[in-house]
């Protein structure tokens, strides 16, 4: 911590080159683009999701379809926007037929997400469903279990306050789930003007993960389009 913005910035433009070009695991054949994320380079606040899905696969951007604006009106109702935070997935490349996430595909993404917290130095992780809350939790439990009951944990050497939520989507298929999102997300303001919380010593490599790395389109998206150069 305490790195110059510029400076972690500028990194986080060179990864986001690299992983345009990642051949790690067997999803670079399938997919259209790569979804790297998007947002604050500096955000307090973190949001990683699972996977791309058919509209962020075509457009290259997070969370861009319905689940998306979902997230976007649960953030304008705790006045905040998306340009003040960074939203990511576990996995960079769209599974086909938005299957979940397998372990290779896990593996071969995981360092990217861990070099994107390393640079961005969130305070607070707000994971958004199963797959990303036991990646960086490195706990089994679901997240029926552990919603809205934040979690202080080290991860690429920085400790940050983990917050699991359901995935806005599930918001889209139930009124009632809509409503505990929405009484998770009101708690986010206060997680964020806390202090970032203590630890001494990192964890170990997570064994389960939920990340896919991908590689890159013809056409990549301009870094300055996804938000990483302000």
């Amino acid at each position: 911590m305490g790195r110059p913005a510029a400076e972690r910035r500028e990194e986080l433009v060179e990864l986001y080159r690299e992983v345009q070009n990642c051949r790690a695991c067997p999803l670079h054949a399938t997919r259209t683009q790569v979804v790297f994320g998007s947002g604050n380079a500096d955000a307090g606040l973190m949001f990683v999701g699972e996977a791309p899905g058919f509209h962020e696969d075509q457009q290259g951007i997070p969370f861009v379809g319905a689940a998306g604006k979902l997230l976007e009106k649960l953030l304008d109702e705790i006045g905040m926007t998306r340009g003040d935070v960074f939203i990511a997935n576990v996995l960079k490349s769209r599974p086909p037929g938005n299957r979940d996430p397998q372990l290779e595909e896990i593996e071969a993404c995981k360092p990217y997400l861990t070099r994107q917290i390393e640079l961005i130095e969130p305070r607070v992780i707000c994971t958004l469903g199963n797959f990303s809350t036991k990646l960086l939790t490195r706990r089994q439990d679901g997240i029926t279990r552990v919603h809205g009951r934040p979690q202080d944990h080290v991860i690429a050497g920085l400790p940050i306050r983990i917050y699991p939520i359901y995935h806005p989507a599930a918001g889209l298929r139930s009124t009632a789930m809509l409503e505990t999102l929405r009484e998770d997300f009101k708690q986010l303001p206060a997680l964020l003007a806390a202090a970032r919380p203590q630890a001494e010593e990192d964890e170990p490599e997570p064994e389960h993960d939920a990340d896919e790395r991908g590689g890159g389109s013809s056409e990549p998206l301009a870094a300055s389009q996804l938000g990483l150069f302000g």
